[in-house]
């Protein structure tokens, strides 16, 4: 029998976890026009 315990964690589709999904796919959409028009990146919020 093995020592170590392994568990998994179900995903969370709250709506906390929803809203900050949108936030990070509305900031890579924001990346990448900033990139493609040849701006410099910002980093940070």
């Amino acid at each position: 029998m093995s020592h170590t315990a392994s568990s998994t964690f179900a995903p969370s589709s709250g709506f906390f976890s929803r809203l900050m999904a949108s936030v990070d796919r509305l900031l890579m959409a924001w990346h990448h026009i900033s990139t493609r028009n040849g701006d410099v990146p910002r980093f940070g919020l």
